[in-house]
C-alpha cells in the first residue's frame, strides 16, 4: 500500500489546482446567510457569546503567569503577600466560571439554531421537489442529486459552528500571537512550519471524501432499497413466499462489504499520511520548547514568562491547527453544498408560466393534434401521430394491450408531461397557455398504481382535495360514491382509523378495499374532467358493477376518460379509442367497433369467450 493516496475527483481525474479547489468556498457565505435567516436573534446571540469567549484563554494564561511570578517572588520573603496571590487565584476562578457559562450558552444557542435550520431546510427541499416534473423523478441521476442534497447538506449546519468557532479562535490567536511576537518573533515562524503540512493534507483528503461519497451515491441508495425490501411490510409476502430474504440479504452484504472495504482503504491512506505530517508538527513544537527553555535558563525571561510562552505557543498551535482543520472541513462542506444549490437550482421542464384561466364552462373540449411523445432517455415513441377530441359531456374509453400508450395519453392530458411533438388544445387554446395549478385542480385522476398513504381513512380520501380535509360532509359523500364508506364503517375508529401497517394500530386493507378508498379521492375533486385508469382492477364483479353504475350517473354531463381491460366496463363509454403501438387505430362506439370487425371486435370476442 502506498503511503500517500493520490486524490481523485468524482470522475477519476487528478485534483484540479489549489486555486480551482478553493472555489468550493464560494458557497459558504450563501449557506451561512441561510442559517442566519432561520433565526437572526439566535445568530446575533451566538456571535456576542463567541467574541466574549475569545478573550478568556489569553486572560487565563496571563493570570497564570502572574501567579507563578508571584509565587517565585514570595518564596524567600519572610512576609508573603497572601492577599495578592489570593486575589489572582479568585480572579482566575471567576474567569474560568464565566468561560464555562459562555461555552454552554453558545452550545445551547447553536443547537437550537441548528435544529431550526435543519427543519427549515428539509421543508425547503421537499417544497422544491414538489415543483419539479414527474420526468425528473424518473431520472436516476436526479435521485442521486436529491439524495446527496438531503443527506450531505442538512447535516452541514455544523458549518455555522465551524465558522463561528474560527472567528472566535482567530481573535484568541491574534492576542496570543501578539504576545509571542513581543517576546520572540521566531516562535511565530516555527508555528507556521508546524501546522502548514497538516492543513494541506487535510484539504486534499476533504476532496477525496467528497469524491468517494459522490461516486457511491447510487450504491448507497441500493443499500437502502435492499434493507427496505428485506424488512418492510409491503414486499414481505413475496419475500417470504418466494424465499427471497437470503437473496436480498446477500446482495446487501456484498455491496456493504465493498463499501466498507473502499472506506477502509481511503481511511488507511488518510491515517498514514496524517501520521507523517503530524510528526513534522511535533518536531517543530519541541524545537520551540527548547528555545523557550534556553531563554529561561540564561535569564532572558522569568519562570512565569516561561509558562506563559509555553502555554501560549501550545494554545496557538492548537488554535491554528483547529482553524486550519475548520477551513478544511469548510472546504469539504462547500463541495457538498454544491449539491444542495444544484438541487435548489433545478427547474421544472414543464413550465407553469401560463396564466390563462380555464374556460368556465368548457365549450369545445380537449383536442389532440398529431401528438407524439417519447419518454426521456428513450428513442422509442410511446405515442405518435395521435389525433382525437373529447367533447364536453362526453365519456371516452381508451382500450389496448399493455404498453399501447393509454396511460401516457392521460399523463399528457394532465400535463405531467408535455408532448414531444404536436399539441393539445382546450377550447382551441394550447394547454401550455393555461395556469398549470388550475388545470390540475380541474382534473380528477386515479391511476392504476395509486399510492396507499399511511394516513387515517379520512385523510386518505381527503388527499383528493387536501384543502377540503376539514369538510366532513364532502369526505363522507365521496366515500359513499366510491363504496369506501362500507369499508370505513367496519374499522374500529371509523374515519379516524389509521390505514396501512407502518404505524401502530394501522389496518391493512385488501386490494379492492384500497381501490375504493382511492376512488373516493377522485370524487373529492368534483372535477370537470374525471379520469379513471383501471379503476376496478381489484374489485369483485358485484362491486365493479355498482362502481360503474354510480360512475355513469356521476359523470353524466361531464367529460370522463376511462381506461380498462374489461369490455363490460368500456361499453358504457360514448366513444372508444383503440390504441396499438402508440397510435389510435379505431374510434367509435361499442356497437360501431364490433360491427367494424377490427381489433376491438377481436379483443371483445376473445374476452367474451372466456365467460361462455
Amino acid at each position: 500500500m502506498k503511503l500517500f493516496y493520490q486524490p481523485r475527483t468524482r470522475r477519476g481525474e487528478p485534483l484540479p489546482p489549489v486555486r480551482e479547489r478553493l472555489k468550493a468556498f464560494r458557497h459558504v457565505p450563501r449557506f451561512l446567510k441561510m442559517v442566519w435567516d432561520a433565526k437572526p436573534a439566535y445568530g446575533a446571540g451566538i456571535v456576542v457569546v463567541r467574541v466574549l469567549s475569545a478573550f478568556t484563554p489569553v486572560v487565563m494564561l496571563w493570570i497564570g503567569k502572574l501567579v507563578i511570578d508571584g509565587v517565585v517572588a514570595n518564596l524567600r520573603s519572610p512576609h508573603p503577600d497572601w492577599g495578592y496571590l489570593a486575589r489572582l487565584i479568585l480572579l482566575e476562578l471567576a474567569v474560568a466560571l464565566v468561560s464555562d457559562v459562555l461555552g454552554r450558552a453558545s452550545a445551547l444557542l447553536e443547537s437550537v439554531l441548528g435544529d431550526l435550520f435543519s427543519n427549515e431546510m428539509s421543508v425547503r427541499i421537499m417544497r422544491h421537489a414538489s415543483t419539479l416534473d414527474l420526468e425528473q423523478f424518473e431520472d436516476p441521476d436526479f435521485h442521486d442529486m436529491m439524495q446527496r442534497a438531503r443527506r450531505q447538506t442538512v447535516g452541514r449546519v455544523t458549518l455555522l459552528s465551524d465558522m463561528l468557532g474560527m472567528g472566535q479562535q482567530a481573535i484568541t490567536l491574534l492576542s496570543l500571537l501578539a504576545a509571542l511576537i513581543a517576546f520572540n518573533p521566531w516562535l511565530v515562524l516555527i508555528l507556521a512550519a508546524a501546522i502548514l503540512p497538516s492543513f494541506l493534507g487535510e484539504t486534499a483528503y476533504a476532496t477525496v471524501a467528497y469524491s468517494f461519497m459522490f461516486q457511491w451515491t447510487q450504491e448507497r441508495r441500493k443499500l437502502d432499497y435492499y434493507r427496505w425490501v428485506a424488512s418492510e411490510i409491503r414486499p414481505a409476502k413475496e419475500v417470504k413466499l418466494f424465499g427471497l430474504a437470503d437473496h436480498f440479504i446477500r446482495k446487501y452484504s456484498d455491496l456493504a462489504d465493498a463499501y466498507v472495504a473502499e472506506t477502509r482503504r481511503v481511511a488507511a491512506h488518510r491515517a498514514a499520511t496524517g501520521a507523517v505530517l503530524t510528526a513534522f508538527s511535533t518536531v517543530a513544537y519541541y524545537g520551540a520548547v527548547g528555545l523557550i527553555v534556553y531563554q529561561t535558563v540564561i535569564g532572558a525571561i522569568t519562570i512565569g514568562t516561561l509558562t506563559f510562552l509555553m502555554g501560549s505557543f501550545e494554545r496557538s498551535r492548537s488554535l491554528i491547527n483547529s482553524i486550519l482543520m475548520s477551513i478544511a472541513r469548510s472546504f469539504e462542506a462547500g463541495l457538498y453544498l454544491q449539491d444542495l444549490f444544484d438541487f435548489l437550482a433545478t427547474k421544472p421542464r414543464i413550465a407553469g408560466a401560463g396564466d390563462r384561466p380555464l374556460p368556465d364552462p368548457i365549450r369545445e373540449g380537449f383536442a389532440f393534434e398529431e401528438v407524439g411523445f417519447r419518454y426521456p432517455g428513450s428513442e422509442a415513441w410511446a405515442v405518435r401521430d395521435v389525433s382525437f377530441r373529447i367533447h364536453p359531456g362526453e365519456r371516452v374509453a381508451f382500450v389496448g394491450e399493455n404498453g399501447a400508450g393509454k396511460t401516457t395519453l392521460v399523463k399528457l392530458l394532465t400535463r405531467l408531461y408535455d408532448p414531444t411533438e404536436g399539441r393539445i388544445l382546450l377550447d382551441g387554446v394550447d394547454l401550455r397557455e393555461y395556469d398549470l395549478d388550475e388545470l390540475r385542480r380541474a382534473v380528477g385522476v386515479i391511476f392504476q398504481d395509486f399510492f396507499r398513504f399511511d394516513l387515517t381513512a379520512r385523510e386518505n380520501i381527503a388527499v383528493g382535495k387536501i384543502e377540503a380535509r376539514e369538510d366532513e360532509p364532502r369526505i363522507r359523500s365521496s366515500a359513499e360514491k366510491s363504496l369506501a364508506a362500507g369499508v370505513i364503517e367496519r374499522l374500529e375508529e371509523g374515519y379516524d382509523h389509521m390505514l396501512g401497517r407502518r404505524f401502530e394500530g394501522g389496518a391493512d386493507l385488501s386490494g379492492g378495499e384500497w381501490q375504493k378508498i382511492a376512488l373516493g379521492r377522485a370524487y373529492m375533486r368534483d372535477a370537470r374532467l374525471l379520469v379513471l385508469d383501471e379503476p376496478t382492477a381489484s374489485l369483485d364483479a358485484r362491486a365493479e358493477y355498482e362502481v360503474f353504475r354510480r360512475f355513469s350517473d356521476l359523470t353524466r354531463g361531464k367529460m370522463a376518460v376511462l381506461i380498462s381491460h374489461r369490455f363490460s366496463t368500456v361499453r358504457m363509454a360514448d366513444r372508444i379509442l383503440v390504441l396499438e403501438g402508440g397510435r389510435v387505430t379505431e374510434d367509435g362506439s361499442h356497437e360501431e367497433l364490433v360491427k367494424l370487425g377490427g381489433r376491438y371486435a377481436e379483443l371483445f370476442e376473445l374476452q367474451a369467450a372466456g365467460y361462455r
